[in-house]
């Protein structure tokens, strides 16, 4: 597996890395499957593919605060990202991975490696729900996943070391829970692992073995799909 360190200058070009790395290999331009590693500079909300804004996001608390508010090309609700939340992102093929065009093994393939990596720092998170990584029942890990013909991207938060009470003050209660959430609000649902992102980031690489550098990624797919998608109102904004 190939490593891509990576976080660009926007919240919007980073969106578009994702995809574009996805789109890429199922072009079959980029033979490796990839890791991509990165934390945004500043807060963003994140809604899912689907998601209803106006249901998942307080508009008007995110622009007194200069928030963007931007859709992602995979499902799921929405997250908020910025400094002490660490982003990863994999890139597979099914070719490589034919039990991964079943969705219940994605989560589990997928999201058992990302606990066996937190495991060596804090020994007690586990799975629960669809696709939530949590410690003592509260989560600090929502992901989420885009199937294509050949090829998947799955990607995730890890929250590390973030305000959590940006994430009350910029979502609402989402419309969808997972059972064991029991109704509970953000601040006593959401939880820190407390610890250093560059010690994440070295298990991940080790659980992924990914010690060897993408050598180039897709910069022209970046600023077309940044153009023509992520920073549009009609993309971020659809109902």
């Amino acid at each position: 597996m190939k490593l891509l360190d990576l976080t660009l200058d926007s919240p919007e070009e980073n969106l578009a890395l994702d995809d574009a790395l996805l789109e890429e290999a199922e072009a079959g331009r980029q033979q490796a499957d990839v890791l991509r590693l990165w934390e945004a500079s500043r807060p963003a909300v994140i809604i899912g593919r689907s998601s209803r804004y106006e249901q998942e996001v307080d508009y008007d608390f995110c622009e007194q605060h200069s928030i963007p508010i931007l859709r992602r090309c995979s499902g799921g609700a929405s997250v908020v990202i910025g400094p002490g939340c660490l982003m990863y992102s994999v890139v597979l093929a099914y070719k490589q991975w034919p039990q991964l065009r079943m969705v219940d093994a994605t989560h589990q393939f997928v999201l058992g490696k990302v606990a066996t990596a937190v495991r060596q720092l804090v020994p007690n998170s586990r799975l629960q729900g669809t696709s939530d990584l949590t410690i003592d029942g509260r989560k600090f890990s929502g992901n989420s996943l885009r199937c294509k013909r050949d090829h998947l991207l799955y990607h995730g938060t890890l929250l590390c070391d973030f305000d959590l009470s940006l994430i009350t003050a910029a979502l609402r209660t989402p419309p969808r829970q997972p059972e064991y959430r029991d109704g509970r609000t953000h601040a006593a649902f959401l939880t820190n692992l407390k610890v250093q992102a560059p010690r994440l980031r070295a298990e991940l690489q080790n659980v992924w073995r990914a010690k060897q550098q993408l050598d180039a990624w897709p910069q022209e797919a970046v600023r077309t799909l940044v153009a023509e998608r992520y920073e549009l109102e009609s993309w971020n904004c659809q109902r």
